[in-house]
């Protein structure tokens, strides 16, 4: 037996590939493998960026004792979470069947069926934090599962029934303006009113529930609502979470204040935040917002284009194996770089100490002033920033996880797509539309869509959140450039979605009815930290009827919101997406501006886009003389004379 990772393309796979573990990659193979020997399934995910699957491979994959333990009791896979979400989602909600709190490395016990009967995530080598030993855990699910043969098959059967989607449609309030404003009301209340996010610690983006705080805010006229979301944003863009001198979030803070981050970056959280930014901005013209944006967007450009041009998914947390040693500072670091006067500027602006912030280091933050300086301040600090970054640039960087998944590239096209309009950045768009083009092309066979890519190689099926994700791409392209072939693509792949993912009771399944490697095909509207698949079709549904002009596809936009009526009167909080997305139901919006030339249409396209209409389907054609793109929502729209 061997190790059998070395011919993978996913870099978190490849991590593991020395491991002395003989490592399975999941398939039907290892699945077989399980059958052939009759020893239970040890399931290991995570993924690149990832610290704490980092720890707990030097702490045991890469111990010989332990492997041989590993390897001598279970058939041993290992899946990365990014490469299959479909099979991460079914073994992480058996988790928290189980009554434990979620996270990765996720550390599952499945049958030789492949169902789970126990499992947990990071384990120690000792006994200590309250968890148990690693390998105590190994030799005591080994002998329940070789000893005690009916328990493993009572908890394997009960938690598979208990993840499997159930019908909820009918059994709930109805999504109207009363429920969501009432319960926007009552989110506000939960915010961090000095720092925002959601009180305590950690703190996430949590685009979900500030997208549906900001859209209630706007439409109902609520404050406070409002007033949360900018507070959180702000914060954010001058908190520690934030790469001030490379651009680009870190995926959370573990602090309550977003000043240390767990520093791993993230294709999904930089295209929500930009994207939330960018329409926020339309409102508050917060410079803070416009900034952060743009030198976003420049870290995007410089580190994270793959190969092709499709959109990277990650930077590691760790370098030299250490968390966040690549972006910390010590005041004599600065000093030297800077020079004494330069510095103290420089350490009076960005909280930088003798002592520090982060284990002897500081880590950059501007968390004393919610607003940029004046223009002068923040020239000579920018040229500051510059020095420092490039001699950053000589540390060992972290791991680059280069594979281009679907469904995280088509959230940075939509982000990159509104933004390029709204900032009048035509790069942006372009870098937006060469991304496009390698899904829809590299990544497609036919009509269906594969969820990642590396090297070459496709891996995995699509799921329904690639197809959600790459039609809102489609339509956002279709609303920055007029080109009718997007939206054909968008009409395209949501046939696809309804062919292969549609549930019978209501919504999509994460899985297509061809993925055969699931035990159960999920099907939930819940929120997450990429929004879901459920929501985001309601949204993609409703702009598909406004530029087609086909009710139908409105119609099912409904059906998918009364669908999970039950799973939202049961948690209403935890479908914050869902909620955000059924205001398109309610009130779908169209604005269509149409002039014969540039000059005529500028007035027009400045108002549109300083002032925030979230949800709407935005289409400005400056020429409408000459023809009108074959877009039903522009027919019959010329400008006036």
């Amino acid at each position: 037996m061997t190790n059998r990772l070395a011919a993978e393309t996913s870099p978190y796979l490849l991590q593991h590939k020395d491991n002395p573990v003989h490592w399975w990659a999941w398939g039907p193979e290892a699945l077989a493998e399980a059958q052939r020997t009759g020893k239970p399934i040890l399931l290991s995910v995570g993924y690149a960026a990832c610290h704490w699957c980092h720890v707990m491979a030097h702490e045991s994959f890469e111990n010989d004792a332990t492997a041989a333990v590993m390897n001598e009791l279970f058939v041993n896979i290992k899946v990365d979470r990014e490469e299959r979400p479909d099979i991460d989602a079914i073994y992480m909600a058996a988790l928290h069947k189980l009554g434990q709190q979620g996270g990765w490395p996720l550390t599952m016990f499945l049958n030789l069926e492949a169902r789970p009967f126990w499992g947990g995530t990071y384990f120690p080598p000792r006994p200590q934090w309250g968890r148990p030993a690693f390998v105590d855990v190994l030799k005591e699910v080994s002998r329940i599962h070789r000893e005690e043969p009916e328990k493993i098959a009572n908890n394997s059967s009960a938690l598979t029934a208990a993840i499997a989607p159930g019908a909820s449609a009918g059994d709930g309030p109805e999504v109207s303006d009363a429920l969501i404003a009432g319960l926007a009301g009552k989110l506000v209340s939960i915010v961090d009113q000095e720092r925002g996010g959601i009180r305590g610690a950690p703190k996430f983006p949590q685009w979900s529930f500030f997208w549906l705080l900001w859209r209630a805010g706007i439409r109902y006229g609520n404050r406070d609502a409002l007033a949360a979301v900018e507070t959180t944003l702000a914060n954010i863009c001058q908190g520690g979470i934030y790469d001030h001198l490379g651009g680009g979030f870190s995926r959370y803070s573990v602090d309550a204040q977003w000043l240390v981050p767990h520093f791993e970056k993230m294709l999904y959280d930089n295209a929500l935040l930009i994207d939330l930014m960018t329409e926020v901005w339309r409102e508050t013209k917060t410079p803070l917002f416009e900034t952060r944006i743009a030198e976003t967007v420049d870290w995007l450009e410089r580190e994270m284009i793959a190969d092709g041009g499709g959109f990277a998914a990650s930077l590691d947390a760790d370098s030299e194996g250490e968390e966040g040693k690549f972006y910390v500072w010590t005041a004599d670091e600065v000093g030297d770089v800077l020079g004494a006067k330069d510095a103290a500027v420089f350490a009076a602006a960005y909280g930088v100490t003798p002592e520090g912030n982060f284990e002897g280091h500081t880590i950059l933050n501007r968390l004393d002033a919610m607003a940029l300086g004046t223009d002068e301040q923040e020239t000579a600090l920018r040229a500051m920033r510059a020095k420092l970054l490039a001699r950053r640039t000589e540390r060992i960087r972290p791991g680059w996880d280069d594979k281009v998944l679907a469904d995280w590239n088509g959230l940075m096209i939509a982000a990159l797509a509104r933004a390029s309009q709204v900032f009048d950045r035509p790069d942006w768009l372009a870098l937006a539309k060469t991304a496009f083009e390698f899904v829809a092309t590299r990544m497609t066979t036919g009509d269906r869509l594969h969820h990642a890519s590396r090297l070459g190689r496709c891996s995995a099926p699509g799921t329904a959140t690639d197809y959600a994700n790459m039609i809102f791409a489609a339509i956002r392209l279709t609303e920055a450039t007029l080109d009718p072939a997007y939206l054909e693509k968008a009409r395209s792949w949501a046939a696809t979605l309804e062919t292969h993912h549609a549930n019978g009771e209501g919504g999509y399944f994460t899985s297509a009815d061809d993925t055969r490697d699931v035990i159960v095909r999920m099907c939930a509207a819940t929120d997450d930290a990429v929004p879901n698949a459920n929501a985001t079709m309601v949204s993609n549904l409703a702009a598909l009827a406004s530029l087609t002009g086909e009710p139908s596809y409105l119609a099912r936009a409904g059906e998918i919101v009364r669908a999970f009526a039950g799973d939202l009167a049961r948690s209403p909080t935890g479908h914050t997406g869902l909620l955000a997305q059924a205001l398109d139901v309610i009130a779908p919006q169209l604005v269509v501006l149409t002039a014969n030339s540039n000059e005529a249409i500028t007035p027009l396209r400045v108002a549109l886009y300083q002032r925030s209409l979230p949800g709407a389907v935005e289409l400005v054609n400056s020429d409408a003389a000459k023809k009108a793109p074959d877009i039903a929502a522009l027919a019959g729209k010329p400008a006036l004379p």
